[in-house]
């Protein structure tokens, strides 16, 4: 069991762990771009002005991959949400309401990858209506975001999930039965008072850490040879790498023909990364080849 309920209440009002430190990881990325943005001598303002935009269509974008998906040993998936149980009652003030089971994010349930569509759509949005550069700002921008994955995947502890296979590792993690998916299930092999867990969320919350601070370090000591757009390619494919690794140990991944989909994605990413890295330079080079040879013609 996590150390703490993953619900509490304000007199009729219950409040979710999962929701706080979401917010709480928003609000430590925005502050970390902030740090970016006047580093860089543009208006941090832009990046709290964007905040909000940011984090509604992150977690629109999110929880839509969620939903779309379909994990390895549970019935959650589209039909789950559309066909078979759509709507749930939930209590509000006292009173019974019913809730569409898919908007219910505070029981967890937020895919990374639609989080960053949505997030990256807000940013797209955001500069063209303010005139900004785009590559520009997404280089401002994905420090906190990687920091902000960093503290929300301690929402999956609270919540039980994002669990790999069974360990005798010292960190390993209990989880209850109910949050156990099939073999786990089986008690006879796996007792809940002895079986712990890999616990995946940790590693891939240490793995965003790392990459954060390596954006950090690079951005500031190679900040002469980087080209706008160059620290978010290095974001995509620093966590990409990472949740590659991850998905590996876990038991409940989306997967197509025994392949999980978030590594697909992943590699994906991956490439994309290096191919605008590529692009950027090969667009920039020829300009300044002529640049450089007109120099040479003119001092001759």
């Amino acid at each position: 069991m996590p150390p703490i309920d993953p619900t509490f209440y304000i007199g009729p009002l219950a409040i979710h762990w999962y929701g706080i430190i979401i917010v709480l990881g928003a609000l430590a990325g925005a502050y970390a771009s902030s740090v970016e943005a006047r580093r860089r001598n543009e208006d941090p303002e832009h990046v709290w002005n964007a905040l909000v935009w940011c984090l509604i269509a992150g977690i629109l974008g999110a929880r839509l991959y969620h939903v779309l998906s379909s994990p390895q040993g549970t019935d959650i998936g589209f039909r789950y949400y559309f066909v078979t149980n759509p709507i749930e009652t939930v209590p509000l003030f006292g009173v019974m309401i019913p809730f569409p089971t898919a908007l219910m994010i505070w029981r967890g349930g937020l895919g990374i990858f639609g989080g960053i569509v949505g997030g990256v759509l807000a940013v797209v949005i955001y500069t063209w209506r303010n005139r900004l550069s785009l590559m520009r700002w997404l280089d401002i921008g994905v420090p906190g975001l990687i920091l902000a994955q960093a503290i929300g995947r301690w929402g999956n502890y609270i919540n039980q999930e994002l669990y790999g296979p069974p360990t005798t590792l010292p960190w390993g993690i209990p989880i209850d039965m109910d949050h156990r998916i099939p073999p786990y299930t089986d008690l006879s092999r796996y007792p809940v008072q002895s079986t712990r867990f890999h616990p995946l969320f940790l590693y891939e919350s240490l793995w965003n850490l790392l990459v954060f601070i390596a954006l950090m370090v690079i951005g500031r000591r190679y900040r002469d040879r980087l080209k706008d757009g160059d620290i978010f390619s290095l974001y995509l494919i620093g966590y990409s790498l990472g949740r590659i690794l991850v998905e590996s140990l876990r038991p409940d991944a989306w997967q197509v023909g025994n392949i999980p989909v978030a590594q697909v994605v992943s590699g994906v990413l991956i490439l994309l990364g290096i191919g605008l890295m590529v692009w950027r330079r090969r667009r920039e080079s020829p300009a300044g080849d002529d640049d450089e040879f007109a120099a040479e013609e003119a001092n001759a």
